[in-house]
């Protein structure tokens, strides 16, 4: 099935440049991280992959991933000046580039960032226009795009799990758009991603944290609200 574009899609957001992947795909990128983080960090490691690897100091892409980590917008006119407020904000950060990664889409980065005891992996797609993929969190599969309500779940692997979870959801009158599981072996972890078209209420977010089953719950709006 072919992937339906939008208007905003064909157009991107308002932005600071030179291009939609290379900054403000990327700052999305390093914002979605920090919101699965729960935090501003006080250090990244970010890799660069394929092309990302070639051109990410040239088009600016590594001043876009400070300021999304910084939590600026892609319209924010301090990232040109990212650096600056990073040092000044008290992030410490390094750049990897690995250029030939043939698993990966061709702009490709890997965000691993912490806040005290709290570390996470990130790796998401910039794929034009400022439309983005999160491939992957802490290894398990995601592939939300950021632009809707994102629940991502930590769960044992247990009979009903999964139905349980949309049910609460449905209660809450969530409509639930897209839906990600994954594990990393038998018998280990799940992870499930779901995307949403309304926001999930509080008490509903505190029900599901409070289930012995679940491990960890993370809930992301929209990043650009």
């Amino acid at each position: 099935m072919a992937e339906k574009s939008s208007v905003f899609d064909m157009i991107g957001p308002v932005m600071i440049g030179p291009s939609s992947s290379h900054t403000a795909g990327v700052v999305r990128i390093a914002r979605a991280s920090i919101k699965v983080l729960g935090a501003l960090p006080s250090r990244a490691e970010i890799t660069f992959y394929n092309s990302f690897a070639r051109t990410f100091e040239g088009h600016g892409s590594d001043k876009a991933i400070v300021a999304g980590l910084l939590d600026y917008k892609t319209d924010d006119k301090r990232i040109k000046n990212a650096f600056e407020h990073a040092k000044k904000a008290g992030l410490e950060y390094n750049f990897r580039s690995i250029g030939n990664a043939s698993t990966f889409h061709p702009n490709t980065i890997k965000v691993n960032i912490e806040k005290e005891d709290k570390k996470i992996e990130v790796i998401g797609e910039s794929k034009g226009g400022g439309v983005i993929n999160i491939a992957e969190v802490d290894g398990f599969n995601a592939n939300f795009s950021a632009s809707m309500h994102t629940l991502i779940i930590k769960a044992e692997d247990t009979k009903g799990s999964i139905a349980n979870i949309a049910n609460i959801l449905s209660n809450d009158d969530c409509n639930i758009a897209t839906m990600s599981v994954s594990r990393k072996g038998k018998n280990d972890l799940a992870g499930l991603v779901i995307e949403m078209d309304s926001g999930l209420k509080d008490i509903s977010l505190q029900y599901l944290k409070s289930l012995h089953w679940i491990h960890e719950v993370i809930y992301i709006p929209d990043i650009d609200l």
